[in-house]
């Protein structure tokens, strides 16, 4: 068998390698855990259905991690991230998360989360020469 490295794009190859890495991690994780993979997306959407905003996120084994949290500029300051934040975090505690991680850029969000609670547990200096990259958490238990 001759093995080769492609750059593609390719869903099947991705969920392969998805499902692969799950399996091998779920080895390593306690029965009750098993299986707790959830995708969630909370939206802000106007009368007709137009999203100006959202928060992606997932139940991961014993966490809730947020990927994306953005809010289109004309509704920034209007409480809808605290909003989001808000709910997420009754999903996760509904969820029996033990915790929450979300990661930043200096430019973006930082002070917010500290605000609603979340800590720096790391960070990455020389982000696109010029900024950092922070790793934050906030236990709900």
């Amino acid at each position: 068998m001759e093995l080769h490295i492609t750059n593609e794009l390719d869903k099947k190859a991705k969920d392969y390698v998805n499902d692969g890495l799950y399996q091998f991690n779920r080895k390593h994780f306690p029965d009750d855990l098993g299986g707790r993979y959830e995708d969630i997306g909370l939206f802000i959407k106007d009368e007709n259905g137009l999203v100006h905003g959202g928060l992606i996120a997932a139940v991961c084994w014993n966490w809730l991690e947020i990927y994306q949290l953005y809010l289109d500029e004309k509704i920034r300051k209007q409480g809808y991230g605290t909003k989001l934040l808000e709910k997420i975090e009754r999903i996760a505690i509904e969820k029996d998360c033990d915790f929450i991680k979300l990661d930043t850029l200096s430019f973006q969000a930082l002070d917010f989360y500290k605000k609603h609670g979340y800590e720096v547990f790391g960070s990455i200096d020389n982000v696109g020469r010029e900024h950092q990259h922070y790793y934050l958490k906030k236990d709900l238990k």
